[in-house]
């Protein structure tokens, strides 16, 4: 030990070595201290909901200051280590701030403290039956915890609104969505909630008759489609004073009236809650056997691609090259076939042959007879373009004998406007195109034309 002493008095050890030890003594001293910010809190009463009272508990270290900020709470600010207890009165995210420091450091943290209602708004509601329709009645539970008043709003029911715990049931007369709202209070402030009830139009009852394709004019026999268009229904029950329903419990029934006459068909629909019925009135005419095709645009050879030169009067339907017929060619009926756009060599012929006239194939075709040109025929047949004008049904058609000779099959020219073809189908069936109008317009020339043709053969 005296010889350390003396070391540490000699001129040797008292240089450089002795300059560093006593460097080293004085860092060791002045070394800063880190701040270890160590914060927990809890909730006082067990819960975090308002009046709340939450509890801080500080085990920060390296701190001598402490500054505390707490947003909404009282009290507001604080200069302890330990705060103790904090109560906040609002709802809502509270910002807490804690400041620690010392000498050498500072160091700053902030937490979020959920404070929740002490009132929990809750109510269910309950549809009294098993449907929506209106008129609608809810009965309302009311589940809040924590309120002392309660006040009801109920958009577009009855009643309107309710300052009672428990409300009496409601009633909604009107479709839409309409709210129910519930705002609660414990005297410290106010909750609310509100919830949604769609309500369903009350029932309409209406429908519509639609004939079938072949019944459009309303000629015996007819089919149609009775088309339900009520709202809100949930069962059906149809009538009819004439005429024979398919199924008199369906949505969407088929009604068939063999012979002419003015009938009532009835619907009744129910939903549960009310039964409505509506009548309608449907006039059945006599039966004329005849149909007319009017304004048919029929191309020559050339726009038989774009404009279309085959026809079915079954179908109602003008077919062009390209179009598939693989179901359709058993209703084609008619074919025209025009040389060129001067119209110097037209007619009709029969599906069967219009492959050797370069229109194509026509799958499964039929045979008709045409008289293209009446006044060379010697058919014995004379039928004018007043005739046609004055058939109303198919009575002048009847006695008609369709056996074209080899001058009834020849050719017509644009000459003779309007012009009358007769001709005959397959299934027997009658008629007459008139030719209105030869419309010249290049490789897309056509005819315009009207048939009047019997509906089934007699």
């Amino acid at each position: 030990m005296n010889q350390l002493h003396r070391r540490l008095k000699s001129p040797s050890f008292g240089g450089v070595w002795g300059g560093l030890f006593f460097l080293f003594i004085a860092c060791k001293k002045e070394q800063a201290i880190d701040i270890n910010i160590d914060v927990k809190y809890i909730a006082a009463d067990s819960n975090f909901t308002v009046p709340a009272k939450v509890k801080f508990i500080n085990n920060t270290s390296g701190a001598e200051n402490f500054k505390w900020t707490f947003e909404g709470g009282e009290p507001s600010i604080s200069t302890k280590k330990d705060p103790g207890t904090i109560t906040f009165n609002t709802v809502g995210i509270h910002k807490v701030t804690l400041e620690a420091s010392s000498q050498d450091d500072k160091k700053l943290q902030q937490w979020m403290v959920k404070i929740d209602s002490s009132v929990q708004v809750a109510f269910d509601t309950a549809i009294i039956g098993s449907d929506r329709f209106a008129p609608l009645k809810v009965k309302i539970t009311n589940q809040t915890k924590g309120a002392t008043s309660f006040n009801w709003v109920f958009n577009g029911a009855t009643p309107s609104n309710a300052v009672v715990q428990q409300p009496d049931t409601i009633t909604f007369t009107t479709a839409g969505n309409h709210n129910i709202t519930l705002t609660a209070s414990n005297g410290s402030g106010k909750f609310i909630l509100t919830k949604t009830i769609t309500v369903l139009p009350p029932l309409q009852t209406n429908f519509n008759i639609v004939n079938s394709f072949e019944d459009e004019d309303y000629e015996a026999p007819l089919t149609a489609t009775l088309q339900n268009a009520t709202v809100s229904g949930t069962n059906y029950t149809w009538s009819t004073t004439g005429g024979t329903i398919d199924n008199i419990k369906a949505i969407n029934p088929i009604i068939y009236f063999p012979t002419e006459g003015t009938y009532n068909i009835t619907l009744k629909a129910s939903n549960g809650k009310e039964t409505k019925e509506i009548t309608k009135a449907i006039t059945v005419k006599p039966n004329a056997n005849l149909r007319l095709h009017r304004d048919i645009k029929l191309g020559i050879q050339a726009a038989h691609p774009t404009i279309g030169s085959f026809y079915s009067t079954k179908l109602r339907t003008i077919f062009k090259r390209g179009n598939n017929i693989d179901t359709a060619g058993k209703w084609i009926d008619i074919v025209f076939f025009g040389l060129n756009n001067t119209f110097s060599d037209n007619k009709f012929i029969s599906p069967d042959s219009a492959a050797g006239y370069a229109l194509g194939t026509i799958p499964m075709a039929t045979k008709t007879k045409f008289i293209n040109s009446q006044e060379i025929c010697g058919c014995g047949v004379s039928f004018t373009a007043t005739d046609f004008d004055n058939m109303v049904d198919d009575m002048p058609l009847r006695g008609l004998t369709i056996n074209p000779t080899a001058n009834g099959w020849k050719p017509f020219v644009k000459r003779t406007v309007p012009r009358i073809v007769l001709f005959q189908t397959a299934d027997g069936r009658k008629g007459a195109i008139k030719i209105k109008d030869f419309v010249a317009d290049g490789n897309n020339s056509y005819i315009i034309v009207d048939i009047k043709i019997q509906k089934g053969p007699l």
